[in-house]
């Protein structure tokens, strides 16, 4: 996995990046064939945002998240972007099996 982080606004510093890097280790452990991740992390006045976009193979999946602490939008970014990789690794396994049942049905 290639891991992409920016900082627009903001200096990434190691703990930020170690943080990141630590949090989307879990996306890796659920699914494991994203091929590339990009991390924006942005200050707009009061507010820290962090968007992600993560290249798996045949989509592209975007979440972004807000919050008035950096670390709690990365948290929020966490736990959005892994519902978003198990309902694609969901979609994808299904299709699969579901050829398998109508395959028998017919036969």
């Amino acid at each position: 996995m290639n891991l992409n982080i920016t900082g627009h606004h903001l200096e990434v510093t190691p703990a930020i990046r170690d943080y990141v890097s630590a949090k989307l280790e879990r996306v890796t452990r659920h699914f494991d064939h994203v091929i590339d991740v990009n991390v924006i992390l942005a200050v707009e006045k009061l507010v820290q945002k962090v968007e992600a976009n993560i290249h798996v193979s045949g989509k592209d999946i975007f979440a972004e998240a807000s919050d008035n602490d950096m670390y709690a939008a990365i948290d929020s970014l966490a736990d959005k972007l892994d519902r978003l990789v198990l309902k694609h690794k969901e979609k994808n396994g299904a299709h699969g099996r579901d050829a398998l049942k109508h395959q028998e049905a017919a036969d």
